[in-house]
């Protein structure tokens, strides 16, 4: 799976053999997901409740889904005003067209707000600290927004 939803958490591994091992076994592919920024934002709306595996798997497929919808859309609205280039305009109107109204007038301040706080941050510390950069992704602002 390639990264065309933004930052993505990538989970499994390699699958070393042993030297006796004779069979050779198909390596797993590492899965990406957004479970690690789904519970990050868990934790920061409600500290002492837990997600199971099945509910992860489910957010990860609504994420999955909504991030589909909105680059389709963005898209369309590119290519409708001849343009090969995806700004924060296309994006933001794709917003405005699918979600419903005060989920779409949060989810715009907040990622306004995510762009902003991301770019700044950007400015501030060049290549910076991974960890600050992960708590001022817009992903992880935006996901924070939808969950409230």
């Amino acid at each position: 799976m390639s990264a065309e939803h933004g930052q993505l958490q990538q989970s499994g591994g390699r699958r070393g053999r042993s030297p006796g091992d004779k069979k050779s076994r198909r390596r797993s592919r590492r899965k990406e997901t957004y479970s690690m920024y789904i519970y990050k934002v868990l934790k920061q709306v409600h500290p002492d409740i837990g997600i199971s595996s099945k509910a992860m798997s489910i957010m990860n497929s609504f994420v999955n889904d909504l991030f589909e919808r909105l680059a389709g859309e963005a898209a369309r609205l590119a290519q409708y005003s001849g343009r090969t280039t995806l700004t924060s305009r296309e994006v933001q109107t794709a917003v405005r067209l699918l979600l419903p109204g005060e989920l779409a007038k949060h989810a715009v301040s907040e990622g306004t707000k995510a762009v902003t706080k991301y770019t700044s941050s950007k400015k501030k510390t060049g290549s910076g600290d991974l960890a600050q950069k992960l708590s001022s992704s817009p992903l992880v602002l935006c996901l924070h927004s939808l969950l409230l």
